[in-house]
């Protein structure tokens, strides 16, 4: 009988362990693609493309999920570790400066694989990313080094105060109203 408890254990904390994940896994990739569709739409209005393709939307929210399954991949690995000294802020920067490359990275893979789709080469496709224009690619990481930051800084803070805490300091005491 203890062997087969122990085992029930073991899986139950398995299957919680893995709605966790699935549950920050679908948070993230909600985050990511709030912010990657919005980016898809200002890009679609900005060239005056009527009628704005859907699949733009679809593009931005696989990249929202990969983004979001990699950063969780790359905090499994590496543990965000905020040191008291230093603050959130300075703990985090280097790091935040990582997981933009994986950002990147992954924007130009998406380039390679939307150009062969359309039947052009992998490499030419990955190469014409951010319209092969350095300043471009430049003002892209900044923005998604923009996207990154904030989730980064509420995780460090999480970590730093707890989940409770941080609940209570960005949406209020719901316990007190209550009574």
């Amino acid at each position: 009988m203890n062997v087969s408890n122990a085992s029930d254990t073991k899986q139950h904390s398995f299957k919680e362990k893995a709605k966790e994940e699935f549950i920050k896994a679908f948070k993230l990739t909600l985050y990511f693609g709030a912010w990657f569709c919005a980016l898809a739409f200002l890009g679609a209005t900005s060239l005056d493309e009527r009628p704005i393709p859907l699949s733009i939307f679809g593009f931005a929210l696989f990249k929202a999920a990969i983004c979001a399954k990699f950063m969780l991949i790359a905090q499994a690995a590496f543990p965000i570790k905020v040191n008291k000294e230093h603050g959130i802020v300075g703990s985090l920067l280097l790091e935040s400066l990582v997981y933009l490359l994986v950002v990147l990275g992954l924007n130009y893979l998406e380039a390679g694989v939307h150009g062969l789709i359309h039947g052009k080469e992998f490499l030419i496709s990955m190469t014409a990313f951010g319209q092969s224009n350095p300043l471009r690619v430049v003002a892209m990481s900044i923005i998604y080094w923009l996207i990154v930051w904030p989730y980064l800084l509420l995780m460090g803070m999480t970590l730093m105060l707890g989940s409770n805490a941080t609940l209570k300091i960005l949406f209020g005491d719901q316990s007190s109203s209550n009574k």
